[in-house]
């Protein structure tokens, strides 16, 4: 049973910093590739970052370039979102995704175009 589960989320004042986590079990990170998407209440979900499977550039939206940083860790299985200078437009629900290495690239990505499995969410809420 693939399950993935995001973890770090919270309340933080403007200007601070949260580590999101998402720790991934049955299926490994050479087979998926994992992304970090959010909705805000009202808003479309959106794609915040991924490592594209094709080269060995990270994906970011324009929104979160430079101040968020993805990694990963193998060994745990696990990625993470490092956020930093978090802003009140940045408070959202975040998700992981999975999608298969093979899958379909979304072009301007470079990220799988469809995900198979998604965590339950973590709510980040950005306020003074």
């Amino acid at each position: 049973q693939v399950q993935l589960a995001e973890s770090g989320g919270g309340l933080v004042q403007p200007g601070g910093s949260l580590r999101l986590s998402c720790t991934v079990s049955g299926v490994t990170l050479d087979d998926y590739a994992i992304g970090w998407f959010r909705q805000a209440p009202g808003k479309e979900r959106e794609g915040v970052s991924c490592k594209s499977t094709i080269d060995d550039s990270t994906y970011y939206v324009d929104s979160v370039k430079g101040r968020f940083t993805l990694s990963s860790d193998n060994a745990k299985n696990s990625v993470y979102l490092q956020m930093n200078s978090l802003k009140p437009e940045d408070t959202a629900v975040y998700y992981c995704a999975a999608g298969h290495v093979d899958a379909v690239v979304d072009v301007t990505t470079g990220c799988p175009y469809e995900n198979e499995f998604w965590g339950q969410g973590t709510q980040v809420t950005v306020s003074s």
